[in-house]
Formats: structure tokens, sequence, C-alpha cells
């Protein structure tokens, strides 16, 4: 069996793809080991990605064009969450926009990741940043959530099954903003070009086992369920709920590829605040090399000729 190593960020259903492969023995059958892990900074995974500690990872796609534009060589070579699958929950206290003025709201960086949605659906109710809120970077949703209920942060985006959690709990939705940001790559499956290069038959077995594990992930309710409950530790009625969203709003991509129209959001978005002068790549599709999923899939159909003749 070949060791590689991929990293994602904290213990959340953005990953279920990757642990619905391990599960159910998908890297195995393309004879890898791949060691899953996790970790709490969306920057430390990048960094690992950066230095070949790990080999792929689900990464913030705004890190990918950050490092490509600034002459590095990450690329984004298939898709994870093309659209968002948050709710803007608020504490306890908290029920209109208007009372986030001089809150603070948690964010996974201020760099990267969700503090330019954040600016974006605050401006629309007349929030602008510094002038009416505090941002905060704090992690990803497990640690929001941990803050969120402390009262250390006033707000910040939830995803599914926790913005199902929290509201149970009473705390506030504020907004569902895949309601008014239809696509947005917020994480993708990421690699650095060089090492995909030098190791492409390592490569296709992972995008292999990648691309049935979401046809799985859309097949199937109730293992996918067992294996959130086993990986995330949360309950079957939250893991259900979870699923029901991902499918129903396609949250993650059924055939596995990252959307360039999720892309081009991503970038115009985080505009607001990471202008880039003088891009270099003219287009989403730009930072997106499909080569490796076009031959997994082109493989897999083989396969699948093979078996039916």
């Amino acid at each position: 069996m070949e060791k590689i190593v991929f990293a994602a960020v904290s213990r959340n259903y953005f990953n279920m793809p990757v642990w619905i492969a391990q599960h159910q023995r998908m890297f195995a059958d393309e004879g890898l080991d791949v060691a899953v892990e996790l970790y709490e900074g969306v920057d430390e995974v990048t960094n690992r990605l950066r230095d070949g500690r790990a080999q792929l990872a689900y990464g913030i796609t705004e890190h990918v064009v950050l490092d490509s534009e600034a002459g590095g060589f990450l690329e984004i070579i298939g898709g994870n969450v093309s659209r968002l699958p948050f709710s803007l929950i608020a504490g306890k206290s908290i029920k209109t926009f208007d009372d986030l003025r001089g809150k603070t709201i948690g964010v996974s960086s201020l760099d990267a990741g969700s503090s330019s949605l954040v600016m974006k659906l605050l401006a629309a109710r007349g929030l602008e940043y510094p002038r009416d809120y505090k941002m905060r970077a704090v992690g990803p949703i497990l640690a929001r959530w941990d803050m969120l209920q402390s009262g250390e942060i006033d707000a910040g985006l939830q995803g599914a099954p926790l913005n199902y959690i929290a509201v149970d709990q009473g705390f506030t939705s504020l907004c569902e903003p895949r309601e008014e940001v239809p696509f947005f790559q917020f994480t993708s499956l990421n690699v650095d070009q060089r090492w995909a290069a030098a190791n492409a038959a390592t490569t296709m077995k992972f995008v292999r086992a990648f691309v049935r594990a979401h046809q799985w992930f859309f097949a199937e309710r109730e293992g996918t369920a067992l294996i959130a409950m086993r990986e995330t530790g949360i309950t079957r009625e939250y893991a259900l709920r979870a699923w029901d969203e991902y499918t129903v709003g396609e949250i993650f991509p059924r055939d596995g590829d990252a959307s360039t129209a999720a892309v081009q959001a991503l970038i115009e978005i985080s505009s607001r605040i990471r202008a880039v002068p003088h891009r270099v790549k003219s287009s989403a599709d730009g930072y997106i090399n499909r080569s490796y999923l076009n031959a997994a899939r082109e493989s897999l159909s083989g396969r699948s000729t093979a078996k039916a003749s």
C-alpha cells in the first residue's frame, strides 16, 4: 500500500467524501493508505500542502487563488464545498442584523475564507466593517460554535448540521447565505502541482476513489449518516438532516468537480478586501486543473463498460 497524507480543516461535514472513501475501502481498492490529518487552523492545512507534509488537502479555495497569483504552485484538482451550507448564527439575545452593531463576528481567518462573505452579507444590510462591527479570526466551524456558546463572539457562519443544532438550542439564524450567493467555492481538493505531476499515477488513484466517494454519498443516505455519526459525533437526526441539505442543495459536486462559476464568485466577493492587482490569470478556470479528474472519469467509465460486457 502506498502511503500519502491528506490534510483537512477540523472534524466537520465537509470531509464526508474522504471519510467515505476510507470507510468503504475505496482508497484501499486503489492501493492507497491515506492518513487523514485534521487541523483547526485553515492556514495550517495550506502550509502543510506547500511544504510537502501533506500531499493533498481540502483547503480554502481562496488560498489557491492567492498562492497562484503570488507565483506559487498550488492548484485545484477537484471540488468540495461549491455552494454554501451555512447559516449566519447569532447569540440568543440578537434578533436582527441591527443588533450586530458594535458586536464581534467570528471568522475562520481575516486573510481568507469566511471574512469577505460576512462583509458582503452585512454590507447588504447597511453594516460596514470596521465601522459597525468587529471581526475576530477564531478558526473553523467547531471553534466558532464553541465561542458562540461561551459568548466570546456574538455571531458567525455555522455549517450544517451545527446550524440546526444552534437553532434548536435557541440561537438566532439571521440569514441563509446561499439564498443571496448561489455559488461560492469555499473549499476544494487542492494539491501542489509539482508533486501531482511527479506522482501522476498516485494522484489518479486518489481522484478515482474521490469520484467514487461522491457517487456513493449521493446514493447512500443511511450509510452516509452512519459514517457522519462515527466521524463527527452528531446524532442520527442531525446526520440525516445534513445529508438532505447537501444532496438537495448539491453542496458537494455530484461529479467531484470544482465549479467555475463558484470560483469566479469567490474571486469577486473576496475582492472586497483582497484586491489582486495585475491579475495573472484571466478566468476562474485558470486556477483549476481538471486533467486528473477527467482521466479518472474515463478510467472509471472503462471499468464499468468492462464489467457490463
